[in-house]
């Protein structure tokens, strides 16, 4: 039985999850319990009732849609018009490389039509690496740079995250990195001189980006709405704030781009 790629979400984005017009899949399924996440709905693998290629099943969540990666690969291609300037696929999530061997080969067949490829990611995945070939656009999470800070906020060990942003930095001509700014858990001083002690590490090379985003609460409504509790108080990043964290990022000689 060929394998399914089970998403909760899809649709047109410009130039926010990658270059271009943008057809994007939120996947279901992600390992890290970050309490701002936006999409909780998208929290948990499915592993329900089979759905058919290109249907959906509605759960406690909402809906779940599934794919094949050939089927997925069809409904690309009709949608190519659209894919205007540089535009392309993005999978995003939850996390996409928990569902790791439909996305693979999902990448490698759109990959293979020359449709562009974009791929944000927590870097948590150790096979991470495997996908680089057929990605065109990276964009990896960092939430932490601090090992307990990090597992504190999001349940998981950072040794991977580095591990593999490092990797994707030496071998790559293109990675974005993003920083969610998080008022109480990665915005402090302290915060700061570790974010900037492992981006000095990396190498300059003119296609490393680094983002800082801003909090926002576009969230909190679904956790309620699932009948969850969202935790996060006062985490709002003043424009001064930012502007500081902006600068005490700046020796490490990345790139920085301003949201």
């Amino acid at each position: 039985m060929e394998s399914k790629l089970y998403y909760f979400q899809k649709g047109f984005n410009f130039s926010q999850d990658g270059p271009g017009n943008r057809l994007v899949y939120h996947t279901r399924g992600c390992n890290m319990r970050c309490p701002w996440c936006a999409n909780p709905e998208g929290l948990s693998l499915y592993r329900g009732e089979e759905i058919p290629a290109g249907g959906y099943v509605v759960t406690p969540e909402g809906k779940v849609f599934a794919h094949t990666p050939r089927s997925l690969l069809e409904e690309a291609i009709s949608c190519s018009p659209m894919f205007w300037p540089d535009g392309g696929v993005t999978f995003t999530g939850g996390e996409p490389t928990l569902q790791f061997e439909p996305l693979a080969e999902s990448l490698a067949l759109l990959h293979e039509a020359g449709i562009n490829t974009a791929l944000e990611s927590n870097a948590s995945h150790p096979k991470l690496p495997l996908l680089f070939d057929t990605v065109d656009f990276l964009m990896l999470d960092l939430k932490q740079a601090n090992p307990s800070r990090h597992l504190a906020c999001t349940g998981v060990g950072i040794e991977n995250v580095l591990r593999n942003i490092k990797a994707a930095a030496e071998k790559r001509d293109q990675l974005a990195i993003r920083i969610p700014l998080i008022g109480g858990y990665n915005s402090s001083d302290e915060d700061m001189e570790e974010f900037l002690a492992f981006f000095s590490e990396l190498p300059h090379k003119a296609g490393i980006t680094l983002e800082l985003l801003s909090y926002h609460e576009y969230g909190v409504d679904k956790w309620k709405k699932l009948g969850l509790e969202y935790t996060v108080r006062n985490a709002k990043i003043s424009r001064e704030r930012y502007k500081e964290c902006v600068a005490a990022l700046a020796p490490s000689g990345v790139n920085i781009i301003k949201s």
